[in-house]
């Protein structure tokens, strides 16, 4: 194609935030803004769907390539995708709308602003996906914390200084280990591009350094156990749309570099650390989901199980088995869906009760019985119920991980387990029980937007978990011609 359709996407939703900052200002023009930043969105995403019609999915080559010079010598603009990242750019550019369209009851100050972050990070979050050089994918992926530290600093809850501080240090800091690495690559083989990295191979003397600098982004942001500590807080404090964007969107970019990077340029040194993957997954998705038994607030429930949830993904990519990488995938996909619909319930009960305490409910399934069917839909999606989403990545990755490690898949197993039993025990103490609370007689079902935003994630969700060919066939060749590459370089060494 001659048209630069990945740049495009990339640069539409600054557009879009560019024209909105220019009309932010007055009163009267709150409807405008929202309609401005939900057109721009809807743009892009009907972009990213025509991207994925065009898409090849016989081969594992870089498709829709853009080369270009940003500064000789230094920064090489190149953006290109394949299978394994083009499905993360359509889930972008799906969940961006919906988040525009819930600011109605959760953004009450500064709606224009808000929205020009969630564009600007949508910009941002797409140019990680496509990025094929390591500094333009370094830009990208670093920048994306300013509008997301906005968002939680000034729209957050009464904690929002501290946890927008405390999530901007702990993803910034974990991140300057891997500049000095792209820095050091650049001086070992004399190139940022991936594609040519990925031909000429790195040094093993250096994979294992290089390999443990990137991780220490990674592991933040993915997040790993135990530098997960940023997530509950963040989460707890940002608003609805703000804790949607993070859960689906920007956790997913960590494990996106660890599939891209970690495996694609440091084959050695991933075999040599997946010990180490999996003894930090294993707990994560063990302890976390413990500790997610025991929360009395929503919010921090679903954050903590995002943590289990991610620590199967990092267990099913360094498998390097076909089904554990695909699982990966599909369980990135269904989580992005899956916590964006459970954050986007908490939203709607705090909007009418204006709090996320477990006990301030009970008893709401005969007052708002649309809510209460669309919750337990989703609640059975986090807990991997067959017919949903949630159970076809996490059964694939239990495959992947039965075949490379027996003791390690028993032991994650266990966290189905519990991932059931705290979500099911959220939803008993929220929607079942006796109304207690005689205040909760005052709430109101779905209203028609929020009827719509649930239904656009409910679709999907149930699409997916009976038939995923779509996902599967997307991503199938070029995680194959990734394992091969990476079994190559490994038995070669």
């Amino acid at each position: 194609m001659n048209f630069p359709i990945l740049s495009s996407l990339i640069l539409l939703p600054s557009i879009g935030a560019l024209f909105l900052f220019f009309t932010r200002s007055e009163k009267k023009n709150k409807i405008t803004v929202k309609y401005v930043a939900l057109f721009t969105s809807l743009v892009t995403f009907f972009l990213s769907i025509y991207l994925w019609i065009l898409f090849d999915q016989s081969t594992s080559e870089f498709q829709f390539v853009e080369d270009r010079i940003w500064i000789k010598g230094l920064i090489n603009y190149k953006v290109g995708i394949d299978g394994i990242s083009v499905l993360f750019i359509i889930l972008t550019a799906f969940i961006t709308p919906l988040c525009i369209i819930s600011v109605n009851n959760s953004i009450k100050n500064r709606l224009g602003e808000f929205l020009i972050a969630v564009l600007i990070m949508e910009s941002f979050m797409i140019g990680v996906f496509c990025s094929l050089d390591l500094v333009v994918f370094y830009l990208f992926f670093e920048a994306g914390l300013i509008p997301m530290f906005l968002i939680i600093g000034i729209w957050g809850g009464s904690r929002r200084v501290y946890s927008a501080f405390k999530f901007f240090l702990f993803t910034l800091l974990g991140s300057v280990l891997m500049l000095v690495a792209i820095i050091s690559i650049y001086w070992i083989s004399g190139t940022t591009d991936v594609v040519q990295l990925y031909e000429l191979g790195i040094d093993a003397k250096y994979q294992n350094l290089l390999w443990l600098a990137f991780f220490s982004s990674f592991a933040v942001k993915t997040p790993m156990w135990p530098v997960h500590t940023w997530l509950p807080d963040a989460h707890v404090e940002a608003p609805t749309a703000g804790s949607v964007l993070l859960a689906a969107i920007l956790l997913k970019m960590a494990g996106y570099g660890f599939i891209r990077f970690s495996l694609g340029l440091f084959p050695l040194a991933s075999e040599i650390f997946t010990p180490l993957i999996y003894t930090l997954s294993v707990i994560a998705i063990i302890f976390t989901s413990l500790i997610a038994l025991m929360q009395e607030d929503m919010k921090k429930l679903i954050a903590y199980s995002s943590v289990a949830h991610m620590g199967f993904v990092t267990l099913g990519i360094f498998t390097i088995q076909q089904q554990g990488l695909e699982g990966s995938i599909l369980q990135m996909i269904s989580h992005g869906l899956v916590a964006a619909a459970l954050f986007l319930c908490v939203g709607v009960v705090y909007d009418r009760m204006h709090s996320r305490l477990i006990d301030t409910y009970g008893g709401i399934v005969s007052i708002i019985p649309k809510y209460s069917v669309l919750f337990m839909l989703f609640t059975l999606a986090a807990l991997g119920l067959p017919g949903t989403s949630g159970f076809v990545g996490e059964f694939l990755i239990l495959m992947g991980a039965f075949k490379d490690n027996f003791l390690v898949a028993v032991t994650a197993s266990l966290g189905v387990i519990i991932g059931a039993a705290y979500m099911l025990w959220l939803y008993k103490r929220v929607v079942f029980g006796k109304l207690i609370n005689s205040d909760l007689k005052q709430m109101v079902d779905l209203n028609k937007s929020e009827l719509f935003i649930l239904s656009c994630l409910a679709i999907p969700i149930l699409f997916f978990g009976f038939y995923p060919d779509p996902l599967i066939n997307t991503i199938e060749v070029s995680i194959s011609d990734l394992i091969k590459v990476y079994n190559l370089n490994v038995m070669n060494n």
